[in-house]
């Protein structure tokens, strides 16, 4: 997202051990990304239980633009900077440097969307989730994901708006005489730069702010009450009623289901923060912020792209079995049980859209 490489003003090259640590790390992020998000994308295909959930539309969509980050824009980028040149042509930069916008805003949408969608699962009443989340308004939500960063991406970058009044800047930084190197240079004005950072990742991160605030709230308020009630209700014999082990279930998991968002939203915000800070910041300081420190800053919004689908792996119960029984090749020992098949008591509950059963 508005690549830039490391300029030969404030680079000299990378070392051989330099360069092979590099490739190697950058290696391992482009494979991570690409096998998490393919096993995210097959999960929820192979998964009758994870496609009845209405958020996993927006999780498959978001692995999709992930891993369209890990195949059409890192690699490019990783040869560019080991090899501190580009080989490709002034056009192929601009479609790299478009489609590095539009991928990249695409998965902040998405993770805004998600964060949207947990808020009226789990703060507004079971009806009111219904009428707001129905297909064809998933459909729309999905669809500005995915047409909304064309606005900020192809269009003016292709147009030339992002470079107006800055052209002589980016003609002197894209060549190097001195190693006879050329260099895919992407860099913007004040204009674009505000624009561009207020759509893909200012809004973005506020209504996420607000949606898991609001989750949080209601989460310790439905904590609260609970208690309230097991005090009120409490037999004399100390035992629970199961009405109250059913609440208690219940608050368990919307309680994990926040954290769990609220950690993947955490992270999201410690890859992108330090780029689109920098992004405004560096128009106004007469684009002297260092290039090293620009690709530092980029390559960590990327790990963000191989990131998520490590997060539902390890915090989400369903994507953990979903994941288990493709890399175990259906392994019957992580398959859930079946309802007829109980030998102890059970009952069922309906938490954020899914059904689960209580033992």
């Amino acid at each position: 997202f508005f690549y830039c490489c490391v300029l030969p003003s404030s680079s000299e090259g990378f070392g051989v051990a330099e360069k092979i640590v590099l490739l190697t790390f950058i290696s391992a992020v482009i494979l991570m990304a690409i096998l998490g998000n393919l096993l995210v994308m097959v999960a929820v295909c192979r998964d009758r239980q994870l496609r009845k959930i209405k958020t996993n539309y927006f999780i498959v969509s978001l692995a999709f633009a992930d891993l369209l980050v890990s195949v059409l824009v890192m690699p490019f980028g990783a040869i560019e900077l080991v090899q501190d040149n580009w080989i490709y042509g002034e056009m192929f930069c601009l479609v790299r440097t478009s489609l590095d916008v539009l991928l990249t805003t695409a998965s902040i949408l998405h993770l805004c969307c998600i964060s949207l969608d947990r808020y009226y699962a789990i703060c507004c009443q079971p009806l009111v989730y219904r009428n707001k989340m129905t297909p064809l308004r998933i459909a729309v939500m999905l669809g500005g994901c995915w047409v909304i960063p064309t606005f900020i991406s192809f269009l003016p970058i292709m147009q030339g708006w992002n470079s107006i009044g800055i052209i002589d800047l980016i003609q002197q930084r894209q060549f190097n005489k001195a190693s006879n190197s050329t260099y895919c240079i992407f860099m913007v004005n004040k204009p674009y730069a505000i624009t561009c950072s207020v759509v893909a990742f200012y809004i973005p991160f506020f209504l996420m702010v607000l949606a898991y605030y609001r989750i949080y709230v209601t989460a310790r308020e439905h904590a609260r009450q609970i208690r309230v009630l097991q005090r009120a209700g409490a037999p004399t014999d100390g035992r629970q009623h199961p009405p109250d082990q059913h609440s208690t279930h219940r608050m368990k998991a919307e309680t994990k289901a926040a954290k769990t968002l609220c950690i993947i939203m955490g992270c999201f915000c410690l890859c992108w923060a330090p780029f689109f800070v920098t992004n405004i910041v560096d128009p106004f300081i007469n684009y002297t912020v260092p290039g090293k420190l620009w690709t530092a800053f980029l390559w960590l919004g990327y790990i963000n792209s191989g990131l998520n689908p490590f997060l539902y792996a390890f915090l989400n119960k369903s994507f953990r079995r979903a994941f288990l029984i493709i890399l175990c090749c259906g392994d019957e020992r992580y398959r859930r049980p079946s309802i007829l098949g109980q030998t102890v008591p059970c009952s069922t509950t309906t938490i954020n859209g899914s059904t689960h059963v209580l033992r």
